[in-house]
């Protein structure tokens, strides 16, 4: 669905508090969480705005979106 919201609590909720620890406690998850964020700002906004962008150029920053979830999620269940 185009300009949804892929926020870390939003898709995990489950994980809300682990999330926010792991921002206080992990200063490279807090970075990478947010440019993740950020990142997922730029895609929603793109979107939002009939996406005058190309679609390589979308492919890529949704990948590169994608990259980071996925590492975050990883981080997010080791303990």
């Amino acid at each position: 669905m185009l300009g949804e919201n892929h926020c870390l609590v939003l898709d995990f909720p489950e994980f809300t508090t682990r999330i926010t620890e792991l921002n206080a406690a992990d200063s490279q998850f807090a970075v990478d969480a947010k440019q993740y964020h950020e990142l997922d700002q730029e895609i929603r906004t793109l979107e939002l705005d009939g996406a005058p962008i190309n679609d390589e150029d979308m492919h890529q920053l949704k990948h590169k979106r994608s990259v980071l979830k996925v590492s975050l999620y990883q981080r997010i269940h080791q303990r």
